[in-house]
């Protein structure tokens, strides 16, 4: 594989890292700010819909620069955000700085994507998506356990400017190892919005939504279902996280290669136990070692299911991938803003920390629903 991909992997160990260190850090911020813990976990939510609407609108402003000039500026936004975070004297610039660092998000990972696809041969263009996000499941591996136990150790501060270094190394990354590519020829901006008018594109954005809304109904809660019903202790919450970070990093790798066969197959099988295993969480979170295993399990579904539906809105989008690429990668973070609020919901109307995980089932089950319809329209294509 190009080094060019490890660079890209550099600069997602450090996106990935921002995105979910939240999780593990919600009691000391609801502490800190004097708000409740699904208060908190609207940090996620706040996060992933900046994804989602920033993504696209940047992407489509830095149509006239080359790929990695785009990518460059993003990792600055990046660490302007994270700066912002770590200085942020309240809850609400808080918010602030997560959502500037989410705008770099979105049009980063839709931009690099491509890049990445690009990069190689066509029939390995799945395994090269993988390999980008690797450094978003590394991130799980190191970044998020690292980060929380700084942030128990030397406050939640002390996390966002590791963050911020983090980004500056990614810059470098991008800046000397991506080679530079030129700007798209074509029909540019309305040519990649024409794309939007085919139901196979929204179709591929549905299936990213719901089938991967089940991962932060349940991961955005992970630390007080962990001490809240299975009796962890908070120093336990970095090491199950690092170990369910593994289960990242397996699953992202399994479906790049599985999605290199056989793009739908992929889905329905990653979606689908991924809502089977949301079940097994709910029903074993009161016992340690079960949960510690079905949680790791619960990861490799989770990011078996990141290259299939990449790859499938790029198939979908053919011939205009950039601004589609983008827009789902919004579309797994409105999934994951869908995820943590409907689940912060079932915590606010007091049933319990189990109820994220039957909320991620329910999730799921709509994920595959989508899924099948999108199955049935692409068959119907295929004559034609």
């Amino acid at each position: 594989m190009p080094l060019a991909l490890f660079a890209l992997a550099i600069s997602a160990f450090g996106i990935g890292t921002t995105e979910f260190i939240i999780n593990g850090l919600l009691p000391e911020l609801a502490t800190d700010f004097g708000v409740t813990i699904p208060a908190a976990g609207l940090l996620v939510s706040g996060y992933a819909l900046g994804v989602a609407v920033g993504g696209p609108p940047l992407t489509m402003l830095g149509g006239r620069l080359s790929r990695k000039t785009m990518l460059l500026a993003l990792m600055v936004l990046f660490i302007a955000g994270n700066l912002l975070s770590a200085l942020a004297p309240s809850y609400g610039v808080l918010m602030v700085g997560r959502v500037l660092a989410a705008f770099a998000h979105g049009a980063y990972f839709g931009v690099g994507s491509v890049v990445a696809a690009d990069l190689v041969a066509p029939q390995k263009r799945a395994s090269a998506i993988a390999l980008m996000f690797t450094g978003l499941t590394l991130a799980n591996v190191l970044g998020v356990p690292l980060g929380t136990w700084i942030g128990q150790a030397a406050g939640w501060r002390a996390t966002f400017w590791v963050v911020v270094a983090i980004g500056v190394v990614g810059f470098v990354g991008v800046l000397t190892l991506v080679p530079r590519q030129p700007r798209p020829a074509g029909g540019g901006l309305l040519r990649e919005l024409a794309t939007f008018r085919k139901a196979g594109v929204w179709l591929a954005l549905a299936m990213t939504v719901f089938g991967f809304a089940p991962v932060f109904a349940v991961i955005t809660f992970i630390a007080p279902i962990m001490t809240g019903v299975g009796g962890f202790s908070p120093g336990a919450v970095p090491v199950v996280m690092a170990v369910f970070g593994v289960g990242l990093v397996v699953g992202n790798l399994i479906g790049g290669k599985l999605a290199d066969r056989a793009v739908m197959p992929s889905i329905y099988g990653s979606v689908g136990l991924l809502t089977l295993l949301a079940v097994v969480v709910a029903l074993v979170s009161a016992s340690q070692i079960p949960f510690v295993v079905t949680i790791t399990l619960f990861g490799v579904a989770a990011f078996a299911t990141v290259p299939p539906l990449q790859t499938r809105v790029l198939d979908a989008a053919a011939g205009a991938p950039t601004l589609a690429s983008a827009a789902n990668i919004g579309a797994f973070n409105l999934g994951n803003a869908i995820g943590s609020f409907a689940a912060g919901l079932t915590i606010d109307a007091g049933l319990g920390y189990t109820a994220p995980a039957w909320t991620a089932a329910l999730l799921g089950l709509v994920g595959l629903g989508v899924a099948g319809v999108a199955g049935v329209q692409a068959r119907r294509l295929v004559p034609a």
